[in-house]
């Protein structure tokens, strides 16, 4: 690796502060910015990429504290094939993300949530939100079974991998976990999914679960990208809020953006509107 790639990543995650944090243990490094209630971004494959990190300075500027922790990849690096490659293989193996298996959570959650209540005692708010990305989508459903996650984002979420018909409909996480969120969801908590009509990881399917088991508690979105859509998007498109964001007025990546930035903000009580655009 050289000095000059390392400098550019650490320049990507400018105006964050990197801590650590411990749980069961196992320690992992934390990058933080903003103030106000506490969104944990679960960062999508690769890893942090300068695309999260720019999500994560629209949830600052939404009035909330960004908070980043580093599961897999490099920290500012960008996605590239090889990069994404050599992030997918150890975590597919990886006994803490149950790629594969069908009615899971993934323990990783649990360090998550644990995360979640420590920032929570923290930020302060009625609570945190929870975004996951592709890979870490589901984590934001499994982290639900807590109280304290008032504000859970489920972006293209794609675990387990679509290996067969019952792989595209199941929600990753167990059967008791599910029951736990149901309970939750009767009790007037909900939760936003996003995702692009023809994605390759994020199959309707699993859509169709969560409306079906949740009803209208799960709020879903879903983005043209069949051949020929009006806002041009491929059809391979796949990361609602990064790669694939086109973040322009009359967009409906630009709309998906901000509806998710004012389900923070009203849930977490830091008023209505997607707040403020960086930079305004």
């Amino acid at each position: 690796m050289a000095k000059s790639d390392t400098a550019r990543w650490e320049a990507a995650l400018e105006g964050f502060t990197k801590e650590s944090f411990e749980a069961d243990g196992k320690r992992r490094e934390v990058y933080r910015a903003g103030h106000g209630p506490a969104v944990v971004i679960i960062s999508e494959m690769p890893g942090i990429t300068p695309l999260v990190a720019e999500f994560g300075r629209k949830v600052v500027a939404a009035g909330c504290t960004a908070v980043m922790p580093h599961i897999f990849g490099d920290p500012g690096r960008p996605v590239s094939i090889g990069y994404t490659v050599q992030s997918f293989g150890p975590a597919c193996v990886s006994r803490e993300f149950a790629a594969f298996a069908l009615k899971k959570t993934s323990p990783i959650t649990v360090w998550l949530r644990k995360l979640a209540a420590a920032e929570h005692e923290r930020c302060g708010g009625p609570g945190v939100g929870v975004v996951g990305m592709c890979f870490t989508g589901g984590f934001a459903l499994a982290m639900m079974v807590d109280d304290i996650v008032l504000a859970p984002v489920l972006s293209q979420p794609s675990l387990p991998l679509p290996l067969t018909k019952k792989h595209k409909a199941d929600v990753g996480i167990s059967d008791a976990d599910l029951a736990r969120v149901k309970e939750r969801t009767a009790q007037g908590a909900c939760l936003l999914g996003l995702r692009f009509s023809n994605d390759p990881f994020c199959f309707e399917e699993r859509f169709a679960t969560l409306r079906r088991e949740l009803g209208d508690a799960f709020i879903a979105v879903e983005i043209d990208s069949s051949p020929g859509n009006p806002h041009g998007h491929p059809k391979s498109a796949h990361s609602v809020l990064t790669e694939h964001l086109q973040d322009q007025e009359g967009t409906p990546t630009r709309a998906a953006l901000d509806q998710t930035l004012t389900f923070f903000r009203e849930k977490l009580g830091v008023g209505t509107g997607p707040g403020p655009r960086p930079g305004e």
